[in-house]
């Protein structure tokens, strides 16, 4: 199993939560320091760095106009990590195709990355959270069909060597498309894949070999998306594809007591208020999962997730904290609950949780916990994946 140091770069110092009707989208900007940004930025990257140096993979991923997520442009901090970072695999979850208007600067801005880190790159691909709808101002209804056709350009775009091409798709048109420079790895990095729970998108994931990933979800639901994936394989025949990955919220220390404080600093997550109209805008989900929601099925399930004890979030896999011994065991329990996992995602920093506990985090998970539970996994190696010989590079 391999395992990936994340934190969504929060802009924790706002006024009371209480006091606050949104912390997306319309949170006037005026609350924010740059000042205080700019140290937050420089502190989060150097955590980066601590967990590369601790033998963790390193995840990055980006939001727009919220308090949540400093980082609005991930592949200017993965290209930085891909400078700075050492040893760790690079993942960004992830390029949000749908609501960026140009597919061929991303398949760019990847290769670019997959070579300034020498084959480090994990590529992946978001349909973008509803909330963030609005300000792209594109039809909700377009927003899956929007991420497949950018993955399609994209890959065309990697894997073409001999001379430009043209592309002509529903939504994007291209002309002379010829990329500089060529990924390092071949034909391309592994792509994953996230941001839709219906199952047949998920079987379509697994179809085309890709990893698929889903956060913060009870392990009942983890299960039926993880059976889902491992089905289309089975009842298709298709090959072996990149495997499955799970985030929860993870914090560990020496004692159980440390351990809760320091969880507790990371449910500032699951407490972030969303105005209602931003949530849900019209044809982001099917019909048929709004008409379950009017009829109740949903009702109040995130406040429902707010108002559950810290326990009751570890029972369902949403978050593990303990100590190492705990964490493993809990780690493994939770793999067993939803038939197995390649990749645990980690959020590991969130709201005001210091410096000094995140790295303390990141050290005795890699140093306790990791080596733990590395001989966990389901899936095959990705032998479709090459990277070029450091001679070739040279020359």
């Amino acid at each position: 199993m391999e395992s990936w140091y994340f934190t969504e770069m929060p802009y924790p110092h706002l006024p009371p939560l209480d006091k606050l009707d949104n912390m997306r989208v319309a949170i006037p900007n005026r609350l924010y320091d740059p000042r205080l940004g700019a140290d937050l930025y420089h502190r989060y990257l150097d955590e980066y760095l601590e967990a590369d140096d601790a033998g963790l993979n390193l995840m990055v991923n980006e939001h727009h106009q919220t308090a949540t997520c400093l980082d609005t442009c991930a592949p200017l901090n993965l290209m930085i990590l891909a400078r700075q970072s050492k040893k760790g695999r690079l993942l960004i979850l992830g390029n949000p195709v749908a609501n960026r208007g140009d597919p061929i600067r991303i398949a760019e801005e990847m290769a670019m990355i997959d070579v300034m880190s020498r084959g480090r790159l994990e590529a992946g691909f978001v349909r973008g959270v509803p909330y963030e709808i609005p300000a792209a101002n594109n039809n909700p209804t377009q927003t899956l069909e929007r991420v497949w056709e950018g993955i399609d350009l994209v890959s065309k775009a990697w894997t073409s060597h001999d001379e430009p091409f043209n592309y002509e798709g529903r939504f994007f048109h291209k002309r002379l498309v010829n990329l500089w420079p060529r990924c390092w790895q071949q034909p391309h990095p592994m792509i994953w894949v996230t941001g839709s729970s219906d199952l047949p998108n998920i079987r379509k994931v697994a179809a085309h070999g890709f990893v698929f990933a889903t956060f913060l979800q009870p392990h009942q639901k983890v299960r039926e998306m993880f059976d889902a994936y491992r089905s289309a394989h089975k009842d298709t025949g298709l090959p072996g594809g990149g495997g499955v990955a799970y985030m929860p919220l993870v914090f560990v220390a020496d004692t159980e007591k440390e351990a809760e404080e320091g969880a507790r600093e990371l449910t500032w997550y699951l407490h972030v208020k969303t105005e209602p109209q931003f949530r849900n805008p019209p044809g982001y989900v099917d019909v048929a999962t709004n008409v379950q929601a009017l009829k109740g099925a949903f009702a109040g399930r995130s406040e429902a997730m707010r108002a559950k004890s810290m326990e009751a979030l570890r029972e369902e896999g949403i978050m593990c904290y303990g100590t190492p011994d705990q964490v493993v065991a809990q780690i493994k329990s939770l793999y067993d609950k939803v038939g197995g996992f390649d990749h645990l995602l980690m959020m590991m920093q969130a709201g005001y949780m210091g410096n000094k506990r995140t790295v303390s985090n990141i050290r005795l998970f890699a140093k306790e916990v990791m080596p733990q539970i590395k001989g966990l996994a389901r899936s095959k190696s990705r032998p479709w994946v090459e990277t070029l010989p450091q001679t070739q590079a040279a020359e």
